[in-house]
């Protein structure tokens, strides 16, 4: 715990050497959020044989790399599936919550019900609550995405990855810049979602079913559980475009379904 504390004491005076360089609060929060996180950062056990060592990991190709992430999760995965009802191949639905650092997993069943399948911590993202605004802000994204499969990335420089489709429609409307914003391997991010090697071979495998024969898989990026007493502290600057990320996320609460996401004058439509 000693060790913990010192070195977020540690982040901490260089986050704020680099905000009197940078002239900028929103940088101290930035880096003392991402200190808090590696800190603090929790870990999931999942019942499989752990990744090959980084040196190995990173001489295979893309095609070596699925076959052994396959050869290693899928039998044990297929069982933990069948224990939530669920199977590969349904449809996908990824869920974050960047204030309590959780990534849900749900899955669609024949009938049409949707089941989590799994909630995973987030080992790290960088920036504070509030959406990316611009290339360099250090912010991981909110809003409403969608992964098709040209944006998986097995040959990832992070293990495994997938680019979640930022900047959206509604980001170019608001004319916000950034790109290559992926849910990935890893403890560390600048601007994604870092979930640890062990962890994104789960969420992968799963992610690139879904989006199988032409599908996609929605992500919704959230601040926070976006319950109305929650709501009451939003942050003014931001309270507006918080307020039209709610409604994706009760159409999901109240109804158990994925909304259709469109974007009309700038602004979400949830339908």
């Amino acid at each position: 715990m000693k060790t913990r504390l010192l070195l977020l004491l540690v982040a901490l005076v260089v986050a704020c050497l680099l905000a009197m360089r940078a002239g900028s609060l929103h940088v101290v929060r930035s880096w003392f959020n991402y200190a808090h996180q590696m800190v603090t950062r929790e870990s999931l056990s999942l019942p499989y044989p752990a990744p090959p060592a980084a040196e190995e990991w990173r001489g295979l190709k893309a095609p070596e790399r699925l076959a052994d992430v396959r050869a290693r999760l899928l039998p044990k995965l297929q069982e933990e599936l069948a224990a939530k009802k669920c199977e590969l191949g349904q449809r996908a639905f990824v869920r974050i919550f960047k204030e309590s650092r959780e990534l849900e997993l749900w899955m669609q069943g024949e009938s049409g019900e949707w089941r989590l399948f799994r909630t995973y911590p987030i080992a790290c993202f960088s920036g504070t609550l509030g959406p990316k605004t611009r290339e360099g802000d250090m912010q991981a994204p909110e809003g409403f995405y969608n992964v098709t499969q040209k944006q998986l990335n097995p040959a990832s420089s992070y293990h495994l990855a997938f680019n979640i489709g930022y900047p959206n429609a509604y980001d170019l409307a608001q004319q916000r810049t950034g790109s290559l914003i992926m849910v990935h391997g890893d403890v560390c991010s600048v601007g994604c979602f870092a979930m640890t090697d062990a962890v994104i071979e789960e969420i992968y495998l799963v992610v690139e079913a879904g989006v199988s024969g032409g599908r996609s898989v929605a992500v919704h990026c959230f601040p926070f559980r976006m319950m109305a007493e929650r709501m009451k502290d939003a942050d003014a600057s931001v309270r507006e475009f918080w307020r039209d990320l709610q409604g994706g996320y009760d159409v999901f609460e109240k109804e158990k379904r994925v909304p259709d996401i469109g974007v009309v004058g700038g602004r979400y439509v949830v339908r």
